[in-house]
């Protein structure tokens, strides 16, 4: 018996009566041969542990603070102080990461992180005054961006292979999306379970043990670039486009959260609002990895308009829903429907902005858009709260459409012209 190979087709020969031609051996998906490459599978395992308590922090801080104050206002000004100290310090430690290395500036950040999370915790348990929370909470700010790290990583690893890159993109997306679709419930189900503060107490611990493991990665780890000459990612040709289209989508989360629990809350179904939400960022995690395993057409900067614009397209959906039905039902399946756009949007503006960012300075790029984000959702909050409040929670669903006509807006006026057939 030998057998005889030929291109893609395997001919197997067990005698003169006995020669049949067997089915071409498939080639591996996108995402297998992604994580074929040595050392990915080690830090992608470890910065999802690292990654799963964003979705926690917030949620447990909340519970923690209006279950034993009786005060969701100081919850939220608590939370609204920390959001505001991360998108000042954010970006420093972005920058100290790309000059001295991720392990050395992300494990010592990741303790003073931790440790304000225990701080809040204990002021919290002993009753401590008011101002005493804000400061504690604050000092949470230092926590390294995880998923910018991991990009880094991934832009080292693939270097050159755009195909790959674009897969790997859609899988951090995805990741993200699974972290904050896990991370409330589980912050839920661990205060309510146990006590009020054990989702901020299991958040810190998964943290600091996620981000040990990733950092201990040192074979896949990007070198330290030390002192970049140049200005800041900001002043990057083609950045601050990209920033204020983070910002608009950050205002399409944050207002669609505070509207959501507003009109759950309203139908007298406010403990189904987590659920609802999970739909949403179930939705987009999906659409991430079908994404992910497609070729892309083009580049980046002409998918943009078209990605934001199915966004813009899908997000009155909701509205519809809430406005005609006032239905909880049709509202998860529209919120659904409407989740599959984001991450298509998320994953090109990531590309972009890893392709626009000035080399040595990938992290600190990732992290401003991170924090165009963040600053997005503080707005969106704030807005689809007073929407809510005083144009009725049916009327809030407005607002993350109006925010996504915006960000098609912006990218339409920015998009590149279009070469000349000759």
């Amino acid at each position: 018996m030998h057998t005889v190979t030929a291109d893609s087709l395997v001919v197997v020969d067990l005698g003169p009566r006995t020669r049949r031609p067997l089915r071409p051996a498939r080639s591996p998906g996108p995402y297998r041969r992604l994580f074929a490459v040595p050392g990915a599978r080690a830090f992608t395992a470890a910065n999802l542990v690292a990654r799963l308590p964003m979705g926690m922090f917030s949620v447990s801080a909340v519970v923690m603070i209006a279950g034993t104050r009786g005060s969701y206002a100081l919850a939220g000004a608590v939370t609204a102080t920390g959001l505001a100290a991360t998108a000042v310090v954010a970006p420093w430690i972005a920058r100290l990461v790309d000059r001295h290395g991720q392990a050395r500036i992300a494990v010592p950040a990741t303790v003073c992180a931790v440790l304000g999370s225990l701080s809040l915790l204990l002021c919290v348990r002993v009753g401590a005054p008011d101002w005493t929370l804000f400061a504690s909470y604050a000092a949470t700010a230092t926590t390294p961006n995880t998923g910018g790290m991991s990009r880094a990583r991934w832009a080292l690893l693939l270097d050159g292979d755009e195909r790959a890159l674009h897969s790997a993109q859609a899988f951090e997306q995805a990741a993200d999306e699974l972290c904050f679709m896990l991370g409330p419930v589980l912050a839920a189900l661990l205060c309510g379970t146990f006590f009020p503060e054990a989702g901020t107490l299991v958040a810190a611990v998964l943290l600091l043990t996620g981000v040990l493991a990733f950092a201990a990665q040192r074979a896949t780890e990007p070198p330290a670039h030390g002192r970049v000459r140049g200005g800041s990612p900001l002043r990057s040709p083609g950045i601050p486009p990209l920033l204020a289209v983070c910002l608009a989508l950050g205002v399409v989360f944050g207002a669609m959260e505070v509207v959501t629990i507003a009109f759950a809350d309203d139908r007298g179904h406010r403990s189904a609002a987590g659920a609802v939400l999970a739909l949403q960022a179930a939705g987009s995690c999906a659409a991430g990895l079908v994404f992910g395993a497609v070729r892309p057409a083009g580049p980046a900067a002409a998918r943009l308009p078209w990605c934001v614009a199915a966004m813009a397209a899908l997000l009155p959906l909701p509205l519809l829903a809430a406005s005609l039905t006032g239905s909880l039902g049709w509202l998860a399946l529209a919120l659904l429907a409407a989740g599959t756009a984001t991450a298509p949007v998320m994953v090109t503006t990531m590309t972009l902005v890893r392709e626009r960012t000035p080399p040595g300075r990938l992290n600190e790029g990732m992290t401003l858009a991170v924090t165009g984000l963040l600053g997005g959702i503080a707005c969106g909050s704030a807005a689809g709260g007073w929407t809510a409040e005083h144009l009725g929670p049916a009327s809030g669903f407005a607002l993350p459409a109006a925010a996504a006509a915006l960000a098609l807006a912006v990218s339409l006026a920015h998009r590149p012209p279009r070469r000349r057939r000759r």
